[in-house]
């Protein structure tokens, strides 16, 4: 049996397009796996095609074999038009490869994680492309529960997939799991009622959560106030990222019109969880996660947490969490940096500024899942009677921040912008150099650069894991001039690289 390698650019238009396999090397990220499949009317050329999804199930199932692990995988879909037919190729390819699949249907990715436990799977490849826009589509995998593929497994995964490297195998089978989400329900919500009743704007931007999540809610005791719940891959609304200011104004005035108590806003695939207090604010979820780490070191002594380097500062200044001896680690940004450092250093919780958390027992079981953050976050609320979120919310210390800023950056050169600036701060500090008129304490470099100043005034760029993308982020703990300046210092340094384009957003 014979499959040809992939390649990495067809026209759409011609018989090799339907012949063989598409695969854009670049789709292959740090971390889980994103390509433009592409939609009708869309003028963009694709980066894969069915075959090319063929050959990543071929790919993933040889690994699985490599790595002498038993070849049973998990499968999931979100809901864009096209995920299903993906994620029937995917399955195709890992069945040639002896591979029996275990297919969950429609579903969120911590629902995908979770079946590796209550199937006893050991693999799990969950087909979403989060918030990206409709047209893109991605894979989620892992191997090794509750973490997912970081590095080393993408690369060699990449490998295998673009050098057509197959074991293919005879075997390979498959199992259709019906109505899972009663299973991942009952695991979130048995034995869990709010104590005191809670109005709750859920927001799903159109995602696949908006299936799940108000159910999941209800089930705990809470009001449900639904926004956006019906499922729409074109997004009309706003895109499903609770990092999108656009998202988190919806929700606020949401929470604002009905007298919410808090508002909760899903990402595409239900693994990251905003949130808006009572009175509007649009927390950042590095907020939340001070807000959190406060609230279970209380209940949970010596507690350790994993932040990743885009978070507040406050995680190492807030004399609550200083008062309790909460020990902080920052490592590298990305859900599969995270979740893996979480397990190995058997922290309580990881929290991300993009949404993502992490909890170990006893909240939950170290994967990244929207879901239970927002439980966590009305417990906590409801473990506090004679507060609201707003007041929680004031109890920490002020800093002033700005949100995720992501100027357009090419994969093909991301990753040597941030070589060279880099160097350029590193150049700065060890010449004496001031940015934004103060003098550089320290510098961070575990994942892009992290340069900080003598008030504590801090900002970060590191590329993107899964776009074409920079990231930015900047805070100070002083005031919003001191922010301002902190983010036109960074941006000067980043624009003597001509390859830098436009922000999404700024502040």
């Amino acid at each position: 049996m014979t499959f040809p390698a992939p390649k990495s650019d067809i026209l759409p238009n011609t018989l090799a397009f339907e012949t063989l396999p598409l695969v854009k090397p670049t789709g292959f990220r740090e971390y889980d796996a994103r390509w433009w499949f592409g939609h009708p009317g869309s003028d963009k050329a694709p980066e894969l095609n069915l075959m090319g999804v063929q050959a990543l199930g071929m790919g993933l199932g040889t690994f699985l074999h490599e790595r002498g692990i038993r070849p049973e995988i998990v499968t999931g879909h979100d809901f864009r038009g096209y995920s299903s037919s993906i994620k029937i190729a995917l399955t195709q390819g890992l069945m040639a490869t002896g591979v029996t699949v275990h297919d969950i249907g429609l579903a969120l990715s911590p629902m995908a994680y979770f079946a590796q436990f209550a199937l006893d799977v050991p693999a799990v490849a969950m087909v979403t492309a989060s918030h990206n826009d409709n047209g893109w589509t991605g894979v989620k995998m892992g191997c090794d529960k509750p973490v997912t593929f970081g590095p080393e497994e993408m690369s060699r995964l990449k490998e295998i997939v673009l050098s057509g490297a197959y074991r293919l195998a005879p075997g390979g089978g498959y199992r259709f799991v019906e109505d899972f989400f009663s299973t991942y329900m009952k695991e979130l919500t048995e034995g869990r009622t709010l104590s005191r009743k809670l109005r709750v704007v859920c927001a799903c931007g159109n995602g696949t959560a908006g299936a799940f999540a108000p159910q999941v809610l209800e089930a705990i005791g809470a009001e449900v106030i639904p926004l956006d719940i019906e499922l729409d891959h074109t997004f009309p609304n706003y895109n499903p990222n609770p990092e999108d200011m656009e998202m988190l104004h919806a929700i606020a005035a949401k929470v604002k019109e009905t007298g919410a108590d808090v508002g909760l806003g899903f990402d595409g695939d239900g693994d990251r969880c905003g949130v808006v207090d009572n009175e509007g604010n649009e927390i950042f979820a590095d907020k939340i996660g001070v807000m959190l780490a406060r609230d279970l070191s209380g209940l949970h002594p010596n507690a350790q947490f994993v932040v990743d380097v885009k978070s507040t500062g406050l995680f190492m200044t807030d004399p609550v969490l200083k008062e309790r001896g909460v020990a902080t680690d920052y490592y590298k940004t990305g859900h599969s940096y995270i979740k893996r450092r979480v397990r190995d250093l058997q922290a309580l919780a990881g929290f991300e500024k993009s949404g993502h958390f992490f909890f170990n027992a006893p909240v939950g079981r170290g994967y990244d899942d929207g879901l239970v953050t927002g439980i966590a976050v009305l417990e906590m609320l409801a473990r506090n009677p004679e507060k609201s979120m707003a007041d929680l919310y004031r109890d920490l210390p002020v800093t002033h921040g700005s949100p995720t800023m992501s100027p357009h950056c090419p994969d093909e050169v991301k990753y040597g912008v941030i070589e060279k600036v880099t160097a350029r701060f590193t150049a700065m500090k060890e010449q004496g150099e001031t940015l934004a008129g103060a003098a550089i304490e320290s510098l961070v470099t575990v994942n892009g650069v992290r340069v900080t100043t003598g008030d504590g005034t801090w900002g970060l760029v590191r590329a993107s894991s899964n776009k074409p993308e920079l990231v930015v982020v900047v805070e100070s703990p002083v005031s919003k001039e001191r922010l301002h300046a902190m983010f036109k210092a960074v941006d000067t340094v980043l624009r003597e690289n001509p390859e830098v384009g436009a922000y999404n957003q700024t502040i």
